[in-house]
């Protein structure tokens, strides 16, 4: 079996190990995994926005991590929010309560 530079730092039996799993998996619990990642790779990244803007509402969270996957017009477009423009609103907005 072919090993990969992204896997060097997984010692080949392990690796041989999670090759079996993955083989063994239906696809619907492979396709579960993958939305199982994906959901805990969206909590990391609202994680990282409220650590970033502590005083930001939901609303704005939800802008903030739409705007790390869409363009500027985009956001703009369907949003009607300009990342650049609310770039640090929050950090202001907590300056100037406290």
């Amino acid at each position: 079996m072919p090993y990969f530079d992204f896997y060097s730092d997984t010692d080949p039996r392990a690796f041989e190990v999670w090759v079996r799993l993955q083989r063994k998996m239906t696809p619907g619990e492979k396709i579960q995994l993958a939305l199982s990642m994906s959901a805990m790779l969206m909590r990391c990244s609202e994680a990282g926005v409220r650590e970033m803007y502590p005083h930001a509402d939901d609303r704005e969270v939800f802008l903030r991590m739409a705007a790390r996957r869409l363009d500027r017009e985009t956001m703009i477009r369907v949003y009607g929010w300009d990342p650049e423009d609310n770039h640090d609103r929050t950090q202001r907005r907590s300056e100037t309560a406290g």
